[in-house]
């Protein structure tokens, strides 16, 4: 069964989502547009996909995938749009609220808690698995 994922797969996919989905996509804004990675369209569509993507794949991202890890919903269940809109853009707007104080300690929570849960987990009530779609369990469950 799967368990909660820490620190070190997360932030590896995170950099992978970054090299392989984001830096593609600023780039090829650039090159259409002329406009940089902080743009508009750009900023759009990655929020875009960090929202739309784990419904529709179950939980993963593209770096996600890679690293054999998915977000899914402290019940154990496929996260839907509301925990999605939750954990990007509330979280994302607490993150920008606390000058991305937030996101630091959100580190060192996924890091130090067992559960390693982030701030956007707590807000979406969401964690990060190993499991695949038909082996989640929940979250109490996976850290007993």
């Amino acid at each position: 069964m799967g368990i909660s994922v820490g620190f070190t797969k997360r932030f590896a996919a995170s950099l992978l989502d970054g090299l392989v989905v984001f830096l593609p996509i600023a780039l090829l804004s650039f090159l259409l547009f002329q406009e940089g990675p902080g743009d508009i369209l750009t900023s759009l569509t990655q929020s875009l996909y960090m929202l739309i993507l784990p419904v529709v794949w179950h939980g993963y991202v593209v770096g996600k995938k890679m690293m054999g890890i998915r977000i899914v919903k402290k019940d154990g269940s496929d996260v839907g749009i509301g925990a999605m809109l939750l954990r990007v853009f509330v979280a994302g707007l607490v993150y920008a609220l606390t000058v991305g104080i937030g996101y630091i300690v959100s580190a060192f929570m996924v890091f130090i808690r067992e559960d390693h849960r982030a701030i956007h987990d707590f807000i979406a009530g969401t964690y990060v698995t190993n499991a695949g779609p038909v082996q989640v369990i929940p979250l109490e469950e996976a850290l007993d």
